[in-house]
């Protein structure tokens, strides 16, 4: 296939085109490098199979040429890009997803959004099914991402319902490993940069809401098997083990070796007290569920860290 994908210089949209690229697949790259990094396509940038392009998606999207399908992950994504950038999130999940969307109608091929948990907001069910329609407040500072994935699931469905668009809907829930920036603002991120430079890990709130962590490469492997064999329905794509975030910061300084202190500072507005995937319709339609383990991952993912502070 010939496939766009958005958004490809990012944590997820890196391994999204290693994967097509490795799996024989021409890729065609877009970002406008505001959150993606050129360095995470470095070893693929030159080679026949790929090729990439700096441009903003919320601006007229058109490619020569052919495609296949069209998977769109363009958007900040962590809460320190998504607060400090907000007319640019709610723009690349309105505007972005609309051009994307006509690119996908114009070339007759397939569509994949890259949603998120967070159209769940504060969830009140719990864990979240699939059919859970959320609790988020549309005003808050954390809306601007949740709202502006709420409406590009709704512009997909549009799209499905009114030109008989292809289309696919993935909700991602928490995700790490290499590639991760290293102050991004991720719980995970956050974490074991601390630990490894010896400061003190930052836990917001008491610590008990809970995370589930889904290692990137199975995260991948469940976006390529919605893409391939789901239907147009949204799939919960996420791992259903479930840690609070002191869990999380005691494993992290376990396996760094950091005898780092844990403090605690006041819970950002509208933070969710429980996040936790119910996977058991992408269980049962395409034979998907996460295969490594919380410490296993996180080994792999400081490993990248270590390389990365010390470079």
């Amino acid at each position: 296939m010939r496939v766009l994908v958005t958004g490809a210089a990012g944590f997820l949209g890196s391994h999204l085109c290693d994967r097509l690229v490795a799996a024989g697949h021409s890729v065609v790259g877009i970002d406008n490098l505001v959150t993606g990094a050129s360095g995470n396509l470095a070893h693929l940038v030159g080679t026949e199979p790929f090729t990439l392009l700096r441009h903003d998606v919320s601006r007229y999207l058109d490619v020569p040429g052919d495609l296949d399908a069209v998977l769109h992950f363009a958007s900040p994504a962590s809460p320190v890009d998504y607060l400090k950038l907000p007319i640019q999130t709610l723009k690349v999940g309105s505007l972005g997803t609309h051009n994307a969307l006509g690119l996908a109608k114009a070339k007759r091929a397939r569509f994949l959004l890259a949603s998120t948990s967070e159209v769940f907001g504060d969830p009140e069910v719990h864990p979240q099914t699939e059919d859970y329609w959320g609790h988020v407040n549309p005003i808050g500072p954390r809306g601007v991402y949740d709202e502006a994935k709420r409406f590009a699931e709704a512009m997909t469905m549009a799209y499905r319902r009114a030109h008989g668009v292809d289309t696919r809907i993935v909700r991602i829930f928490n995700t790490y490993g290499p590639r991760m920036r290293p102050r991004d603002g991720r719980v995970v991120s956050n974490f074991i940069v601390q630990a490894l430079e010896g400061r003190p890990l930052t836990v917001y709130g008491g610590g008990n809401q809970t995370r589930s962590f889904c290692y990137v490469d199975d995260l991948i492997e469940g976006i390529l098997r919605v893409f391939a064999q789901g239907d147009d329905q949204p799939y919960n794509l996420g791992n259903p083990g479930e840690f609070t975030v002191l869990e999380l910061a005691e494993i992290v300084r376990r396996l760094t070796g950091s005898r780092s202190e844990i403090v605690h500072e006041p819970l950002p507005v509208d933070d969710p007290r429980q996040r936790c995937p119910d996977i058991g319709r992408a269980r049962k339609a395409l034979g998907w569920e996460p295969r490594v383990p919380l410490e296993e991952g996180l080994g792999r993912t400081i490993s990248h860290f270590r390389e990365v502070l010390a470079a």
